[in-house]
């Protein structure tokens, strides 16, 4: 900006009494001319030109003040979200000539390290207009370059990068314990947590969830972390996701769509698979928006003139009629597994279903019981389709093993449904065990949530044991804390074969209470070592078969 720039500006705006704006190139070309009010610029549209990946917008906004004051939030809202090189404003002195400069920037992430909160600009001193020398190019050009370096270090081989958002109105311990299970989600689904943030608030906003102000710093921190995605702990209407989409120029999804995904990359069967893409053409059947009548296609004969089926609702019928055929053949499933279901009720063998929330256990409890190989991994959702295994025990005791999907709080509406035809499979069981994970931080409110799910399902008829899972990795003060509040539970570790015994004799117990308690032991892993000849002859009265 030359003496001269600087002098015909402030006049100019002085002789209006309006704010003027420049929006600059880094060659120092003026590419838009803006006039405002005595109070404010607005800023319009500029595109998508330059603004994706860690790259800023290639322009920097220079405006007027009629007013002594520097840098408004304003102005530097318009930054974050424009993604601008930078903003720098000129005051102008009462005799309408260029009175003070000053300017800010984004900054890359800070590392801290401190715990404390920094804001992700900065903004220099009030200097007179003269002596501003900053080399706005040059500055633009080393902060693409920071950004760029956080991008290069990427985790290779995975998914993409992620923001975590939480924004309700519930207490703050409530949502770290929401967003811890978000983050597991993430990992479940290959994602790289690149950050996470937080905001409470009285009432969510209708249009984007959080505040304008909260919206600006979520921007700021896409581009910091070089994110591909942001995910959103809850929720979202389809005029959200839209509005959320435009404002970090990211993909936006929800913690359905996350779950959704999951359960897509994870169903292995037939029934599986099925139930996974009802669900996913149930969620999008609103979400499908058309433009008017651009989309308009035009229908031949009489009574056919003028507007037709549009695309949209072409989309939209051909989704019904997707779901009306998967509802059909999860129909058919749902016999045979009721065929199933009364062949093992004639042969009077009783079910045992081991219920809980999800990444609780249940797949290793099974294992461990069974000698079986069932997929147990330290993720969400590892056990999509239900497995079921035939343990004997002595005296000719036989029993059907069922391991279940794991459940979890605010599942979609779409998955509740188009699972039924998997948790009718519980409402064949004698026995209800709920496996929990007592060493989870969230663990009460883990195991309310089950037996909300259970209650809602009218399952909790059912007798219901209570398996306190990953006993060993409590201290005295957890288990203590977790004897009293829940007296009738059972501590255990899935892994351990020894501390399952408690378990078996209560299940039995409650199968049969006549049931003579001596010969209730568990037969040794067959894979053990040092047995006796007592332990010889368990394991050969006890045999594992394959059930399903």
């Amino acid at each position: 900006m030359t003496p001269e720039q600087a002098r015909e500006l402030a006049v100019l705006s002085s002789g209006l009494s309006r704010q003027i704006g420049l929006l600059i190139d880094r060659q120092g070309r003026v590419q838009m001319v803006v006039v405002g009010d005595a109070s404010s610029i607005l800023l319009p549209e500029l595109g998508r030109v330059r603004a994706s990946g860690g790259r800023l917008r290639g322009l920097r906004l220079l405006h007027t003040h009629l007013t002594p004051d520097g840098l408004s939030q304003e102005d530097l809202m318009d930054m974050v979200f424009l993604r601008l090189d930078a903003v720098q404003v000129l005051t102008v002195g009462p005799d309408g000539g260029p009175g003070r400069s000053q300017h800010a920037h984004l900054l890359p992430r800070a590392d801290g390290g401190d715990g404390e909160e920094r804001k992700p600009y900065a903004v220099s001193d009030l200097v007179r207009w003269d002596r501003d020398d900053t080399d706005f190019a040059a500055q633009a050009q080393a902060l693409e370059d920071e950004l760029a370096r956080g991008e290069a270090g990427r985790d290779v081989g995975r998914e993409g990068r992620a923001v975590l958002v939480h924004v309700s109105t519930s207490p703050r311990h409530v949502q770290d314990a929401s967003l811890a299970e978000l983050a597991a989600l993430a990992d479940t689904a290959g994602l790289t947590v690149a950050a996470t943030l937080t905001q409470r608030v009285k009432e969510l906003n209708p249009r984007t969830i959080m505040g304008k102000g909260k919206l600006a710093e979520l921007e700021v921190e896409v581009l910091q972390a070089g994110a591909d995605l942001v995910v959103f702990d809850c929720e979202l209407t389809p005029a959200q996701l839209r509005n959320l989409g435009e404002a970090t120029e990211r993909k936006v999804i929800d913690r359905s769509q996350l779950i959704l995904d999951i359960f897509a990359r994870r169903a292995r069967t037939r029934a599986g698979k099925l139930q996974v893409e009802l669900a996913q053409l149930k969620y999008r059947l609103p979400h499908l928006v058309g433009k008017g009548e651009a989309l308009s296609r035009l229908m031949g004969g009489i009574g056919g003139r003028g507007p037709g089926e549009t695309k949209l609702e072409i989309d939209r019928r051909r989704v019904r009629e997707k779901i009306t055929r998967i509802t059909r053949e999860l129909g058919e499933l749902r016999k045979r597994r009721g065929l199933r279901r009364a062949r093992r009720a004639k042969a009077e063998v009783p079910v045992v279903a081991l219920v809980g929330y999800t990444n609780a256990g249940k797949s290793t409890l099974l294992n461990t019981l069974t000698n079986a190989d069932v997929l147990a991994e330290d993720k969400l959702f590892a056990t999509l389709d239900p497995t079921s295994r035939r343990i004997r025990f002595p005296r000719d005791r036989e029993v059907i093993l069922t391991d279940t999907v794991g459940f979890i709080r605010h599942l979609p509406k779409e998955l509740q449904e188009a699972f039924r035809a998997t948790l009718e499979e519980l409402e064949a069981a004698d026995v209800l065990v709920h496996v929990a994970d007592a060493g989870h931080p969230a663990a009460h409110e883990q195991i309310d949530a089950v037996e909300r799910i259970l209650t809602d399902m009218e399952l909790s008829e059912i007798p219901r044991l209570l398996a306190l899972n990953k006993w060993d990795t409590l201290d005295e003060d957890g288990r203590r804390s977790m004897r009293e509040t829940y007296a009738e539970g059972i501590p255990l570790s899935a892994r351990a074969r020894a501390s399952l015994e408690p378990l078996v004799r209560a299940v039995l117990d409650t199968l049969d209470e006549s049931l003579d308690r001596e010969d209730l032991r568990l037969p040794p892993h067959k894979a053990e070592e040092g047995r006796g000849e007592d332990d010889a002859d368990w394991a050969e009265d006890v045999p594992t078969e394959i059930i399903e």
